[in-house]
């Protein structure tokens, strides 16, 4: 059984590779020990704003076996989405995660390709694959599998390509070789503490995310607080200030996925293009992609937020 463990686990891993993860690592199922009183305390002092969703299922977020009928493994995976391209400097500015099509999709498929591989390579296993998509703390088991440390920013960052990709799990009940987590590698860097423009990490490791641009651009229904008026700085979907100056993302690859390829007319717009846009306009540029989370309304809420 020994020699199965180390083949599965080498089969799974060469099969992420070839499915264009950037990395992955394996960790074992079970309780959150450290996680649980840190996620405690940060929805106690309602961090998660108007996210009551974080406030729910907590037991499951801290412990896939409930999700997972039987679970025994989470494998992380990391998909780069890095663009090769930018946006138009004179524009309001798009998280880089949603040039191209929603990721949510995109992952998926792969994740339906790697557990299809895993039943047919190995045999009767069982598992689900998660975007993003139910409560799972990705990030802390990405951390837990070695793929990288949490930072100060509460982002995952890895020292070879720093933190700009999305973090995915197939959750299996087939027991597997564990990886072991890494170390941290902020040191006494505060980077992205000093540059958030809404001052959202509000300690090292501690995010509120009831005060974050993403926050308010996306999961905020309701208007803008009047206080965040001139510290948006151009951003209208998201925001990427935390990644953007963090040292380690100076090793940042451009992704190879055509699926998250910007759309070119999404770079060459400019600031009166996203003042004027219309419903056709939205529609055919953000055809697949996440920023029709915030529906047009959002989006031009957004923008007359900054106007």
């Amino acid at each position: 059984m020994i020699h199965n463990k180390e083949k599965n686990t080498a089969f799974i891993k060469s099969e992420a590779k070839r499915l264009g993860f950037l990395s992955c690592g394996i960790s074992k199922a079970g309780f959150l020990e450290e996680e649980a009183p840190r996620l405690e305390k940060w929805l106690n002092k309602n961090m998660n704003g108007q996210m009551s969703y974080m406030k729910n299922h907590f037991d499951k977020r801290l412990n896939p076996t409930l999700i997972v009928d039987g679970a025994k493994s989470v494998i992380s995976l990391l998909l780069n989405y890095y663009p090769s391209e930018f946006q138009n400097k004179e524009s309001y500015k798009i998280s880089k995660y949603a040039y191209g099509q929603d990721y949510h999709f995109v992952i998926k498929e792969k994740l339906k390709e790697l557990l299809y591989f895993i039943q047919t390579e190995i045999g009767e296993v069982s598992g689900r694959a998660f975007v993003d998509s139910a409560p799972v703390l990705d990030k802390a088991w990405a951390a837990k599998s070695g793929l990288g440390w949490m930072g100060k920013n509460t982002n995952l960052i890895t020292q070879k390509v720093g933190s700009f990709y999305f973090i995915a799990e197939l959750i299996v009940d087939l027991d597997l070789e564990y990886d072991t987590p890494t170390t941290d590698h902020c040191g006494s860097c505060t980077a992205c503490i000093d540059a958030c423009p809404t001052e959202a990490i509000v300690a090292p490791y501690v995010v509120d995310g009831s005060k974050c641009i993403s926050y308010f651009t996306i999961e905020l229904k309701e208007n803008i607080p009047i206080e965040m008026k001139g510290k948006f700085d151009d951003w209208i979907f998201g925001c990427d200030v935390c990644q953007d100056v963090c040292p380690w993302n100076r090793f940042s690859k451009p992704h190879n996925e055509p699926l998250f390829q910007a759309n070119p007319e999404l770079l060459s717009f400019t600031k009166k293009d996203w003042e004027e846009i219309t419903e056709d306009v939205f529609k055919e540029v953000f055809k697949n992609s996440a920023v029709k989370r915030t529906k047009l309304e959002g989006l031009k809420r957004n923008v007359e937020f900054l106007r």
